[in-house]
């Protein structure tokens, strides 16, 4: 696996080819105030095509802040202070996402990458047709398509997420709210866009409609070939349907690595902390041990590693030293002192590593 990129800015490497969809390096978010906090703080990532790359982290790390700029949504207070955020097409050119502005950004949105939501099944007008909605994605986007090429394009994208062409005439409060899910989705998929960023898009759906939703998304991934930014609280979920993880604290990467590898051997405390908090349904009955304490408040200025105060391992370097995230011998990304060669100490974690 390839560690996140730094500043400098160059094409996808020559062994990747084309297969590189997205590459954002260093990104930093601030929402501006009396006292700004600072949500997302020198974030990388690469993105592959056909690749779920799923980003996890405790409510208020800055999952959706990330989400939010990395398809260009920030609204004020919040702005990009920091970054770069490209996108490279199937021919390999590069697009510098900030430098997108007015018709060409619209053009780019929804084309390119598009979002879906975080409560998305509520995201639906209440008093406009289903049909209606979905159409205007096309009178936006393909002016040229006329109303029965619309239709039609709108029965197509109901039955590819399995539902019904008839609904078309419905209100969404007369769909389920897993059909109203899967409208979003269509939607989110209609100009056929390369990349999709989910946020939480299985939030507030019982178990059963989730599995159906997520079995949805994995099928439509294999069979139109986009990228997926899928961003949840739910670690067991990620570590089911995801390429690879990056688990977020405090605005940043604390870990990045194949999702096999997270679940078999995740190196960051914090990652440890996420795996205990749900259960094995296959392993052998365990304690379930929550991560103690509470986020730090991105307000403050940090001083020290930010998951220090909550952290069973934390020595003293932590309380001084902000971690970074380096890619030991033989590893993967993790921004923890137990395992930067910088500290030379004897210690070993909780878990005896």
């Amino acid at each position: 696996m390839t560690a996140p990129m730094g500043t400098e800015r160059r094409p996808p490497d020559a062994a990747l080819g084309n297969d590189l969809v997205m590459r954002a390096s260093d990104v930093s978010v601030e929402y501006a105030g009396p006292r700004p906090t600072r949500a997302v703080r020198d974030v990388s990532l690469e993105l592959r095509r056909g690749e779920v790359l799923g980003i996890v982290g405790e409510s208020g790390c800055g999952k959706s802040t990330l989400a939010y700029a990395l398809t260009r949504m920030l609204r004020p207070p919040a702005r990009m202070t920091g970054g770069v955020i490209e996108y490279f097409d199937r021919d390999g050119s590069a697009v510098d996402l900030g430098s997108l502005g007015g018709e060409e950004l619209r053009a780019f949105r929804w084309e390119k990458i598009s979002m879906v939501f975080q409560s998305a099944m509520n995201a639906l007008n209440p008093v406009t047709g289903i049909g209606s909605q979905m159409e205007d994605v096309f009178r936006t986007h393909r002016p040229g398509m006329d109303r029965s090429a619309r239709r039609a394009r709108c029965a197509e994208l109901l039955e590819m997420v399995g539902i019904d062409p008839r609904r078309l005439r419905s209100y969404p409060h007369e769909l389920s709210g897993g059909m109203r899910q899967r409208v979003v989705i269509a939607m989110a998929l209609a100009l056929e866009p390369q990349i999709v960023v989910m946020d939480e898009p299985t939030t507030a759906l019982d178990v059963l409609v989730q599995r159906e939703i997520l079995d949805e998304i994995e099928r439509l991934r294999a069979q139109l070939g986009f990228s997926v930014v899928f961003i949840t609280h739910d670690l067991a979920l990620l570590l089911e349907i995801s390429d690879r993880l990056a688990v977020m604290y405090a605005g940043r990467f604390v870990e990045y690595a194949p999702a096999e590898q997270v679940a078999g051997a995740a190196r960051h405390p914090y990652t440890r902390g996420l795996l205990r908090s749900f259960p094995d349904l296959r392993g052998e009955r365990r304690e379930m041990r929550g991560v103690p304490g509470s986020p730090p408040d991105l307000r403050h200025t940090l001083t020290g590693c930010p998951f220090a105060p909550r952290c069973e391992s934390v020595f003293e370097p932590c309380h001084t030293v902000a971690p970074r995230l380096l890619a030991p011998a033989g590893s993967w990304p993790v921004a923890c002192h137990l395992h930067d060669r910088r500290f030379a100490v004897a210690q070993t974690d909780g878990d005896g590593r």
